[in-house]
């Protein structure tokens, strides 16, 4: 079946409906339609689909699509819209048909006043429509000619009563006739993510991973950008192996679309657009001081009346209502003209030196070592000191991305090789945090021909690339041994080279049982003062000494959050976050892993913004907040795949295996353990794979099968004895309890006994419980109730639901079998909790023994959920097609955060608990199930 014209237009699905209905007269008598959009928005292809459907279903089609050069050719327009109907003019009345011969240029005479051509068009229009239905589509309609213009203005306010549609199209913030005329008009909108994704992986499917969010973010729903873009770029830049300009350049449909506004623009206007469009974070202030007059921002007027940019004037920010338009505007600028926009600028920025230094370097051809030096000096303070550059710090803290241009465009004015390799090797470094993964081997291969390359950030970089690329954390391991070992003897407390190499090291190593890596890092902070690399150190100590000095541990940890500023730079917070995890301490400090994250993930240190995601993720598990976990979670996994960061996908996937399986979901968890241990397991990363075992031991608990459940537990460590590691210093209870279910009852009990030798119970209140819960469950029938008091009793016990309601459980079910009534009361308060978190099969589990105490519990098919509220219908509907949190903010203009407690309170009323099963659940709900729902249920 041969599929309707414009069937394959991405995202255009409600404008072809509408285009149908106007055509086949279902509009209630409407004379015509208006599509209004920017450049490229894609109103030709509507107009090119309507003409094809109306052919189809046997209308006939007049067109005309009007330039600028004929605008001022009298009835230009006219002639090419009725040029097809020239023979049927001889149908008409003779003054009539002396009139339609006079703008066609067929007879003598002057061309005839737009009353009498209004007058003759209509009469040649009806005459035809009563054969078959007329389509009139105007393309450009800005540049019809005035004649014809007010000719067919005439013609179109007295259609309505033939078979007769006028379809136009306008650009938006351009004046035409037809705004004169009342026709209803339709926005033609960017495409919204999901149909730009479509459209760009459907036409480009080999972008690489940066490439593809780069022409995402450039085209901002632009459908002829996204079609455009990538086919001016090389195939070594499409795969990412080739770096990406500044400003991309623009194809000649592109560079028509969007320059076309600003080339009749004055001169002045031009000369301010070309300042704002080569700094976009500049303000009126700094554009009246590079014009060298009071008058500078003034001369932006005619562009922002041609709605070609908005002005914050509180801000003092200048935005371009499309971000191809700032690139229209400096591919219109000739070298020279370039070169004296950056200098005035430079002049104008004496107060913010790194851009200064950033604007003499684009003016400069040659080699220089004063602007290398100032480029390099001014690129990196936020990422060496943890405090951004400038007077305005949050500016500063989102240029990480600009901080790796800078570092290489000082390599490239650098006239020694050695200075030029360091400067290069250290832009490598950096790409590897900012999403410019595919950056980096040509940057280390540029460092690298020097006659004496740099060893040690160059080998730290490489490593990072092996890690977050492949997840070869051996190779990398390796490279960083060679690091240290070159840097050994010029290592200092401030040492910028050697702190990156740490932080690559510590990557490493806790993802690693192995002792080999821990014990480099430990030789490398060996070579420091004791008071330097605090953050490192307490991370070492928190995964390889936790039970050593447990409470001094907590402490320096407290300590070391109290004397961070409120925007500390990422590798200061990032190990502190780890350690912090490891200690289960890190919810008295997430607002400081939340500040970071807010601003760092948009240009800033990304590599660091979706780890801090994951730690975020596992903090809110273990506090029972189950449904914020996996927003986070998804959050990460987002921006991860976007950017590239494939080993931080795999550790947030790794999270979420035990996190299925503590909800009861089995076959969720199995295949996200299977994918797990499939990809962890060649490359050694043993934390990895045993977050996999952990999640089928929790699982096959959940099922009932405790042979499964002790099996998967002894595969977290072979070596049989309680782990201080991650995650094993957690999974005490998992494996005593999967012991004395078995009938192993004396390793149970040995394991409970060597924990606590371990000094396990020390490391945190949330250890203590598992601990002492272990203890009471291996413990003799007489012996389990004072332990099970103890374990409950324990400070901050309640602060942990998940080990807390186990706990409960066990003991409620041990109340039950020596017939004290006190049963019920534990098994309730089990059974509440882990409804709360969303534990379906240990609640159901609770509930069995709540039963077999002679309580009363409600059985079968569940209440009807509440109904949703309108905001809840659309957010819900939103998240259902794959539009993430921050996607369906945009779209309803609220904050991610604001959506993530919609749909966490909604996932109850639904009776589900994950967004994947939203679908399903939106298509059982019965009509009216939406509260006060009238009309669609997204606009």
């Amino acid at each position: 079946m041969t599929s309707r014209p414009g069937a394959d237009l991405v995202g255009r699905a409600a404008e072809l409906r509408l285009l149908d209905a106007l055509s086949a007269g279902r509009d209630g008598g409407c004379p015509g339609l208006l599509l209004r959009g920017g450049p490229g928005v894609g109103k030709t292809a509507l107009l090119d689909a309507a003409a094809a459907r109306a052919v189809a279903d046997g209308t006939r089609v007049l067109r005309s699509s009007a330039v600028e050069f004929e605008a001022g050719m009298t009835y230009s327009a006219l002639h090419q819209l009725l040029y097809p109907l020239r023979r049927d003019a001889e149908r008409l009345a003779g003054h009539h048909r002396d009139v339609v011969d006079r703008i066609f240029g067929l007879a003598p005479g002057p061309s005839p006043d737009p009353l009498a051509a209004g007058t003759a068009v209509l009469a040649l229009l009806g005459e035809v429509a009563v054969e078959r239905p007329l389509l009139m589509v105007a393309d450009d309609v800005p540049w019809i000619d005035r004649a014809s213009a007010a000719a067919l203005g005439f013609v179109v306010r007295r259609i309505s009563d033939h078979p007769i549609v006028f379809l136009a199209a306008a650009r938006t913030g351009a004046d035409s006739f037809c705004d004169q005329l009342d026709l209803p008009v339709r926005e033609i909108e960017p495409l919204a993510e999901p149909e730009a994704v479509e459209l760009l992986d459907g036409r480009w499917p080999e972008l690489g991973p940066s490439v593809r969010q780069r022409m995402l973010a450039e085209a901002a729903g632009n459908p002829l950008a996204l079609r455009e873009l990538p086919k001016e770029l090389s195939s070594r830049q499409r795969s990412g192996h080739l770096p990406l300009p500044a400003l991309l350049p623009l194809s000649g449909r592109l560079e028509a679309a969007f320059a076309s506004s600003v080339e009749g623009l004055p001169a002045p206007t031009r000369t301010a657009l070309l300042m704002a469009a080569l700094d976009p974070g500049i303000g009126r202030a700094v554009i009246r001081r590079a014009a060298g007059d009071a008058d500078g921002f003034d001369a932006l007027a005619p562009a922002r009346e041609a709605d070609l940019l908005q002005v914050d004037a509180r801000a003092d920010r200048i935005t371009f209502r499309h971000r191809l338009t700032r690139a229209a505007i400096v591919h219109l600028a000739c070298p020279g003209e370039r070169r004296r926009a950056h200098l005035s600028l430079a002049a104008a920025l004496t107060d913010v030196p790194e851009r200064r230094a950033w604007h003499l370097a684009e003016a400069t051809t040659g080699p220089d070592e004063t602007l290398a030096r100032a480029l390099d000096e001014a690129a990196l303070p936020a990422w060496r000191h943890g405090e951004p550059a400038g007077s305005d710090r949050r500016r500063g803290a989102a240029s990480a991305a600009a901080a790796v241009a800078a570092l290489a465009r000082a390599g490239e004015l650098s006239p020694h090789p050695e200075d030029r390799s360091r400067r290069l090797a250290e832009a490598a470094y950096l790409a590897t945090f900012t999403g410019q993964l595919e950056d980096v081997p040509r940057l280390l291969a540029d460092a690298g021909r020097a006659a004496d390359p740099p060893g040690g950030l160059a080998f730290a970089a490489t490593a990072q690339l092996l890690t977050h690329d492949e997840g070869d954390i051996d190779a990398a391991h390796r490279l960083l041994a060679r690091a240290l070992d070159e840097n050994a003897a010029g290592a200092t407390d401030d040492d910028w080279d050697h702190c990156g190499i740490l932080y690559a090291l510590l990557l490493v190593s806790v993802h690693t049982h192995r002792p080999e890596p821990w014990r480099l890092l430990k030789t490398a902070l060996d070579r420091f003062e004791p008071t330097a690399m605090t953050a490192i150190r307490l991370c070492y100590e928190a995964y390889v000494h936790p039970t050593t000095a447990s409470d001094a541990l907590r402490k320096g940890l407290a300590d070391a959050f109290a004397a961070l500023p409120a925007d500390a730079a990422p590798w200061e917070l990032i190990p502190l976050a780890f350690a912090a995890i490891a200690m289960d301490a890190l919810s008295d400090h997430r607002y400081l892993v939340s500040r970071m994250i807010e601003r760092e993930r948009d240009g800033g240190a990304i590599a660091m913004a979706v780890p801090a995601l994951m730690l975020l993720c596992h903090d809110s598990y273990v506090h029972g907040r189950w449904d914020e976990a996996e927003s986070l979670a998804q959050e990460g996994l987002d921006l991860a795949a976007a950017h590239g960061y494939r080993f931080w996908e795999r550790q947030i996937r790794a999270l979420l295996a035990p996190g299925a399986a503590a909800r009861g979901d089995g076959d969720l968890a199995r295949t996200r353990s299977e994918e797990t241990t499939t990809w962890a397991a060649p490359r050694g990363i043993e934390v990895t794979e045993a977050y996999a075992h952990s999640a089928r031991n929790l699982a096959a608990m959940g099922q009932g099968d405790y042979e499964e459940a002790h099996l998967q537990a002894g595969r977290i460590d072979p070596s049989g004895a309680p782990s201080t590691g991650i995650p094993g210093r957690w999974l005490v209870l998992n494996l005593v309890e999967a012991a004395v279910r078995t009938g192993r009852t004396d390793e149970a009990r040995d394991h409970a006994a060597a924990a606590r030798t371990a000094g396990i119970h020390r490391i945190s209140s949330r250890t203590a419980l598992l601990c002492a819960g272990a203890e009471a469950v291996a413990a003799d029938e007489d012996d389990a109730g004072p332990l099970f008091e103890a374990a409950l009793a324990l400070p901050h016990a309640a602060r942990w639901p998940w080990e807390h309601a186990r706990i409960q459980l066990a003991y409620g079910q041990w109340l039950r079998r020596t017939r004290d009534h006190h049963a019920r009361r534990h098994l309730s308060a089990a059974l509440e909790t882990f409804d709360r978190i969303g534990a379906k099969a240990m609640a159901q589990r609770a509930r069995n023994e709540l039963r077999a105490t002679g309580v009363v519990i409600p059985s079968g098919p569940a209440a009807p959920a509440a109904a949703l509220t309108v905001q809840e219908r659309q957010i819900a509907e939103l998240a259902a097609v794959g539009l993430t949190n921050r996607q369906i903010g945009e779209r309803l203009f609220l904050s991610h955060r604001t959506v993530g407690s919609h749909l966490h309170r909604l996932y109850p009323k639904l009776g589900i608990t994950s967004r994947a099963a939203l679908r399903a659940a939106l298509e059982a709900m019965t009509p009216g199930a939406t509260a006060r729902a009238t009309g669609p249920a997204v606009p």
